[in-house]
């Protein structure tokens, strides 16, 4: 596969369906990352943990919809172009 924009979009389009998908109950809790791990004091500044957290629940929560309809541009790419 050659080194091109569009193995970059794709590769982006990858990392943030993995993590769209983790779920907190079931994956993150396992390994220490659940809801209750993340939370700090008022004034306090968080953590790497607890602001990767609030990424990955960003995510999960403004990158849904979209993700839909891009991951179906990508497969529709795919299917026309090879």
């Amino acid at each position: 596969m050659a080194f091109t924009l569009y193995a970059l979009i794709q590769t982006a389009i990858l990392f943030t369906n993995a993590i769209a998908v983790l779920h907190e109950e079931r994956f993150l809790s396992k390994i220490g990352w659940g809801a209750e791990q993340g939370v700090g004091g008022f004034g306090d500044e968080p953590g790497i943990k607890a602001q990767l957290l609030n990424l990955i629940r960003s995510v999960r929560t403004v990158m849904r919809v979209p993700l839909i309809a891009v991951n179906s541009v990508c497969i529709v790419l795919l299917l026309l172009f090879g």
